[in-house]
């Protein structure tokens, strides 16, 4: 039965089928068919976007609409006889999303059917990004958003995280999850003042720096909702329409809440 979700959607006018985007789908959702890229099927499309970063002409975004609800079963019955590293690369995919309930039934899956995966390999990883946490993956500087150039070089085209200031020191990875190959903007939506510049600097970002996408990082408080107000304000104002993402750290350090925002 159809209900209302977000699922992705491909402006087959900007596809010119490179088909990076398939390639990239661990859910196998993708395929290039008649030489576009097209879904094969709504039950594989688990809604979270991964695919946007990977289209260089921004003709993959985000829609609300009816759509048959993501099957986690049928995509590991799809994905099995590709092996192990492509099983694998689709529960870290999940497992790096936050989307718990889904890796459970993916590892269930595996489970019932005698589908010798190694699992502990999915712990590995998290050893292997842990070995690299130091590194820092800043690529520019300043980075609050009342001292950042809108229109400065590092901008161009680039997936732009914007984060409340208290994200960092909460969220123990923030460098690998959220900094790596994106670029940094930080802000607090309680305590800085002239916020009203933030919106007309992030608006300016969309429509002169041509930015691919924004995600959102903030605290569960309630103050922080302030700052995806904020970047939505720009949406609004801007002549372009990027992608959002809002993404929810918990006070815990985890993240509670990860999902596109449809505007």
């Amino acid at each position: 039965m159809k209900a209302k979700r977000s699922i992705i959607k491909i402006d087959e006018a900007l596809c010119d089928g490179c088909g990076a985007c398939a390639k990239g789908c661990h859910e196998g959702a993708l395929q290039m068919i008649d030489g576009k890229a097209r879904i094969v099927s709504e039950l594989y499309c688990d809604g979270l976007g991964a695919c946007i970063g990977d289209c260089p002409v921004g003709a993959i975004t985000i829609e609300e609409r009816e759509a048959e609800p993501y099957n986690e079963n049928a995509v590991m019955k799809r994905i099995v006889p590709k092996g192990e590293a492509t099983i694998l690369a689709h529960l870290r995919h999940l497992k790096e999303h936050g989307e718990t309930r889904y890796l459970n039934v993916g590892i269930d899956y595996l489970r019932k059917n005698d589908i010798g995966v190694n699992i502990n390999k999915l712990v590995e990883n998290d050893t292997e990004k842990k070995q690299i946490i130091s590194e820092s993956q800043l690529t520019h500087w300043p980075v609050q958003l009342h001292l950042l150039n809108p229109q400065a070089g590092f901008l161009q085209g680039a997936d732009v995280i914007i984060a409340a200031d208290c994200t960092a020191y909460a969220f123990a990875d923030f460098h690998n999850r959220f900094l790596r190959n994106n670029k940094l903007a930080i802000a607090c939506p309680k305590l800085d003042s002239n916020k009203e510049v933030y919106v007309s600097k992030i608006a300016e970002m969309i429509d002169m720096a041509q930015i691919n996408t924004i995600t959102v990082v903030i605290m569960e408080v309630p103050c922080c909702g302030g700052l995806l107000q904020l970047v939505k304000m720009a949406v609004t104002q801007a002549s372009r329409k990027v992608p959002i993402k809002k993404v929810v750290i918990g006070v815990q350090g985890d993240i509670i809440e990860e999902e596109w925002d449809i505007m």
